[in-house]
């Protein structure tokens, strides 16, 4: 079983900036990301992603987040961070951190990102 950890999160005004981290327990992790649920009983959407293979690894953003947000990982330590830039009122949501080993994902219990016009 994968421990998901999460942090960061809360209210910012429009424009402004903000920070989350995750951090799992265990080893063999493929990728690490943020999802994001904007609305009660809409699906999760890819806020971003990073491969955990080779020195750098692979990064995937959702279009709405592309030139705003940053994830960068800290393999060392199972880590990954999501600098979020430039916020907007729409990126109010629920983030919640993944964790792929294999063909398993593990979650976190999401965080709560609210952004104020």
């Amino acid at each position: 079983q994968v421990q998901v950890v999460e942090s960061g999160g809360g209210v910012v005004q429009a424009g402004g900036s903000l920070r989350l981290s995750c951090t799992a327990s265990g080893s063999t992790i493929n990728a690490m990301g943020w999802y994001r649920r904007q609305a009660p009983g809409k699906q999760r959407d890819l806020a971003a992603l990073v491969t955990f293979f080779g020195d750098d690894g692979l990064t995937a953003y959702g279009d709405s987040v592309k030139g705003r947000f940053a994830i960068s990982r800290d393999n060392g330590k199972n880590t990954v961070h999501l600098q979020m830039s430039s916020l907007k009122p729409e990126d109010t949501a629920v983030y919640y951190c993944c964790v792929k080993v294999g063909p398993n994902e593990f979650w976190g219990q999401g965080t709560q990102v609210t952004v104020s016009s």
